[in-house]
């Protein structure tokens, strides 16, 4: 699960100052192995919302920090969502487009209404190293309203999905390149939260940067992260 001391190594927030050409940022993303997509019809079939079932079924140890991170993620989907919120816990790549599609459905304006999708793109193998990397440049993500999809611990694919309903946040595409010689370049979905005003002071992202509730708060999305949004791709700054 995203703690402070998780999150602060990997530079996955950052200030709004930063999202500009030449800017440079300490960042890491670890390659990690990916849980498996399970096919929908599977998905329906084994157990999901029932914990003594999860770890009966996957042979989860009961006390194991798997099993805790299983549990949190129950928890977390079977929450009430924060107020102006839209959320939904899918557990297989058709559950997950048909969320973010009901979810979009009506919030469309203007004549181009094909919903896309997309995700962070990183080097071969997965991973960025940890070092200072530059930004080459920020594209704008089209809308008005983004459904974000954030991968859950658990035995296979969970996204939790979500949308807030005010006009309140803003997508990009940022182009980075690594300042060592050779390094890689990666383009990363980011965003950029503008009501921060209801999120609790917990919050890592607010431990990290040293700021506050009420402050804007702006993340990248990382790799098998899922973005859905309805009209073109994206636009020119």
């Amino acid at each position: 699960m995203c703690t402070a001391s998780l999150a602060a190594p990997t530079g996955i927030f950052f200030y709004e100052a930063q999202l500009r050409p030449g800017s440079t940022m300490t960042m890491s993303f670890p390659a990690e192995a990916e849980p498996p997509i399970l096919p929908h019809d599977l998905a329906e079939k084994v157990p999901f919302a029932n914990l003594s079932a999860v770890l009966t079924t996957f042979n989860i140890p009961t006390g194991s920090a798997e099993a805790s991170h299983v549990a949190k993620t129950l928890s977390l989907c079977q929450s009430l969502p924060h107020a102006g919120e839209v959320r939904v816990c899918t557990t297989s790549l058709e559950s997950t487009v048909r969320s973010a599609m009901n979810m979009l459905i009506g919030r469309s304006t203007g004549g181009d209404h094909g919903m896309w999708t997309a995700t962070s793109v990183l080097p071969a193998g997965g991973g960025l190293p940890r070092q200072l990397y530059e930004v080459q440049a920020v594209t704008k993500l089209h809308g008005d309203y983004f459904v974000g999809c954030h991968k859950m611990p658990f035995p296979y694919r969970v996204y939790q999905c979500h949308m807030t309903a005010g006009l309140t946040d803003k997508g990009y595409v940022v182009s980075l390149r690594g300042l060592v010689g050779g390094s890689p370049t990666a383009k990363l979905l980011a965003f950029c939260h503008f009501d921060t005003s209801r999120w609790s002071p917990a919050h890592p992202s607010f431990q990290v940067l040293g700021t506050h509730p009420g402050t804007p708060v702006c993340h990248f999305m990382p790799y098998a992260n899922p973005v859905f949004g309805i009209g073109k791709k994206a636009t020119k700054p």
